[in-house]
């Protein structure tokens, strides 16, 4: 019988998908539960709201030293105690033959929008013919379309419309966003990241999806041709310091996408946008977070 090891984390909700990507990169994770939820005759009886589970191959080295580090890059990044929680933990070793595979089972489909439709991997959809599907194995990257930010995102380039544009994905991770575009017919797709680890992945779901887009490690500094359109769902205070660049691979007339913003620190970005002199198209919210439409005037 194999043995995996159970990391218990109480965190913010609003920010699973920060600590999930951290462990994904620096533990020997195989996957995580982002909530769950017990029922009875309709009713809730208990949740683990706000415990993050992973799911891990062999007890991690130093992981108290590594937590505090991770939280203490956090905090100089903008964010603060309260956001990020008690960060509690607990390590539990555990028998069960089926434990690479127990994490999918708290994992179902998602419905961003009427259009568009996530779909782990494992599981069998029948797809509408007006529907947007994208197939993806949560945990792989970062984005998975399960949060807000990714969402809004998402709902950003419906509205938008990428019908023969030329469109950009800033910090691609799984490449769903650039996925999801391509989805949208758009004519040419391209995406990059700072996490080298995460290009082969990106790759591997967009011919999953049947989809052709161009993926490269990098960052939008290194980019010297525009797009109509330029999505970045990267943290608050990283789209402050790039939007410089940002703004420079738009198009003139083109469209920004910038999420990845939880409410409280939108003033940081609101700040960049008038920086730039970008003209503020629409706001989408979801939960604690914001995406802002702009237009490259």
């Amino acid at each position: 019988m194999k043995t995996y090891f159970e990391l218990l984390i109480e965190i913010n909700p609003a920010i699973e998908d920060v600590i999930s990507e951290f462990c994904f990169e620096n533990l020997p994770c195989e996957g995580v539960i982002l909530a769950e939820e017990s029922y009875k005759d309709l009713e809730m009886t208990s949740t683990t709201r706000g415990t993050l589970k992973v799911f891990l191959t062999e007890k991690p080295l130093a992981l108290d030293e590594l937590l505090t580090e991770y939280r203490k890059l956090l905090i100089q990044r903008g964010f603060t105690d309260e956001m990020l929680g008690s960060w509690k933990h607990t390590l539990t070793e555990k028998e069960n033959e089926d434990w690479s595979k127990k994490w999918k089972e708290k994992w179902d489909i998602t419905r961003v929008s009427d259009k568009i439709v996530i779909v782990p991997d494992w599981l069998e959809y029948s797809e509408k013919p007006d529907e947007i599907v994208i197939r993806l194995e949560p945990g792989c990257a970062f984005g998975t379309g399960t949060h807000a930010t990714t969402q809004l995102c998402m709902k950003a380039i419906e509205i938008i419309g990428v019908k023969d544009k030329d469109v950009a994905d800033i910090g691609t991770g799984s490449g769903i966003l650039a996925i999801c575009a391509k989805k949208f017919c758009a004519n040419y797709v391209y995406g990059c990241d700072n996490d080298d680890t995460v290009i082969d992945v990106a790759k591997e779901n967009a011919l999953k999806n049947n989809v052709e887009c161009e993926f490269e490690f990098g960052t939008s500094e290194n980019i010297h041709r525009q797009f109509d359109l330029v999505l970045a769902n990267i943290l608050h205070n990283v789209l402050n310091e790039i939007m410089e660049d940002l703004q420079r691979i738009t198009k003139k007339g083109g469209y920004l996408v910038l999420s990845g913003i939880l409410e409280e620190k939108a003033p940081v970005v609101l700040d960049a946008i008038k920086r730039c002199k970008l003209e503020m198209e629409q706001e989408l919210h979801q939960n604690q977070w914001v995406c802002f439409i702009v237009k490259n005037i």
